[in-house]
């Protein structure tokens, strides 16, 4: 909905409160995330973090950036969130990470195809994450009002 009425986020103060609002989103939900032990709150704090960096690209004008993030963002997660029920489901419907040791032993496949996940969710090189945060970077860099 926020893209769809970009033109007037971009050409009013309201780009400048949405920035404001989105930067104060993507540290507080950072900061919450480093607090929490249940998996599926870490991820969908990880989750808001990134809506806030989308709401940034937002209210600098760049929609399709955005947009792009938005489906990236959307393919990996998905991935991370499927593994993380799997986990779940057999570690007994248990969310608490701090009793998920040797997942690695027991569950090769999912632990593996979670850390790839999540490895594009750091934005690492020729993963989905990295080619949308890359463009980020260079438009913000670009851009006369950046954080």
């Amino acid at each position: 909905l926020l893209i769809r009425f970009n033109i007037v986020l971009s050409t009013s103060w309201m780009g400048n409160l949405l920035l404001l609002l989105s930067g104060l989103t993507m540290f507080m939900a950072g900061l919450g995330a480093n607090y929490e032990f249940d998996l599926k709150k870490i991820i969908a704090l990880s989750t808001l973090s990134q809506l806030g960096l989308m709401m940034s690209i937002l209210s600098m004008g760049y929609y399709k950036l955005a947009f792009f993030h938005l489906l990236t963002h959307a393919l990996f997660k998905a991935l991370l969130f499927m593994c993380a029920g799997a986990i779940i489901h057999n570690m007994n419907n248990n969310q608490d990470i701090r009793l998920m040791g040797s997942l690695s032993l027991m569950m090769p496949l999912t632990s593996s195809c979670f850390n790839v996940a999540n490895l594009a969710l750091c934005g690492m090189p020729f993963l989905a994450g990295f080619y949308s945060k890359d463009l980020i970077l260079e438009m913000v860099s670009f851009s006369y009002i950046n954080l």
